[in-house]
């Protein structure tokens, strides 16, 4: 694990399993042959080594007669389950009332299907493992929340052309996120801009970044590198992020536009 918070909730998670067991008198072989997983599975859940999916809290409670209380920690356990930076970052994001962000490489996090994000996990090198993959997948799906809040913020992307016609994962993969892109488009409270390939100047070329601005007003930046992402809490950086936000998103199509030129890449594609 990343981080003390979440060994301390796999922890309590591991040993309220093992006093229910221990109650109803049951081996962690027999308690794991009840609920479908190996003897091993549960004890390394029970020692906090290993992160329960919600059916083997729900499986634990029904057959340890738990009355609900192990298969209550699912939403503790499922945060748990996300890495750090990953929980921090969503934590921001559930606090903004704007939020811009500018994806240079890829499409932004926000606005991938599973299947875009899956493709892109699996080629991270050094490998993920298939159970890392699967943790970064759900994660980066948790935080779409964000659109249906309410009340609703204010969120805008701007996305390069290149990363509109890079299949990462394969045309079909490429298609759907295409169409997504659409759908997401569409919603009153989003904005979605396309940098096409053909502009002279470009204010974004030290690479993806997003501006976050909170209920206090205060601003917040979010820079992200090869090795590390950092937040950007100090004033004179935010507003350096924040003038280049602004100048990205002139400089690029206008919402409509971009749209129908979304639309033009993703008939391209058929």
């Amino acid at each position: 694990m990343e981080d003390e918070e979440a060994e301390a909730v796999l922890r309590a998670v591991g040993r309220q399993i093992k006093v229910w067991r221990e109650a109803a008198g049951m081996r962690q072989g027999e308690l794991g042959a009840a609920i479908g997983y190996s003897e091993e599975m549960v004890s390394a859940v029970e020692r906090g080594r290993r992160i329960p999916r919600p059916d083997f809290l729900e499986k634990a409670d029904e057959v340890l007669g738990a009355g609900g209380k192990l298969a209550f920690m699912k939403e503790d356990v499922e945060r748990a389950r996300y890495p750090k930076k990953v929980r921090d970052l969503a934590k921001l994001e559930s606090e903004a009332v704007e939020l811009g962000a500018y994806a240079s490489l890829q499409i932004h996090g926000l606005l991938q299907t599973p299947e875009y994000t899956q493709a892109l996990y699996a080629m991270r090198r050094p490998a993920y493992t298939d159970e890392e993959v699967d943790r970064h997948v759900a994660a980066r799906m948790a935080r779409k929340a964000v659109f249906d809040r309410v009340p609703r913020p204010a969120i805008t992307f701007v996305l390069e052309e290149l990363t509109l016609r890079r299949p990462l994962g394969g045309r079909m993969v490429l298609r759907h996120q295409l169409q997504q892109l659409l759908d997401i488009g569409t919603l009153r409270h989003v904005e979605i801009q396309v940098m096409p390939m053909d502009r002279e100047d470009h204010a974004g070329v030290m690479g993806s970044f997003r501006v976050l601005k909170l209920p206090n007003g205060k601003t917040l930046g979010h820079s992200e590198g090869q090795l590390h992402d950092r937040v950007i809490s100090d004033p004179r950086e935010a507003q350096i992020l924040e003038m280049r936000y602004g100048m990205i998103r002139a400089q690029a199509l206008p919402p409509r536009e971009s749209l129908a030129f979304i639309e033009k890449v993703l008939g391209e594609e058929k």
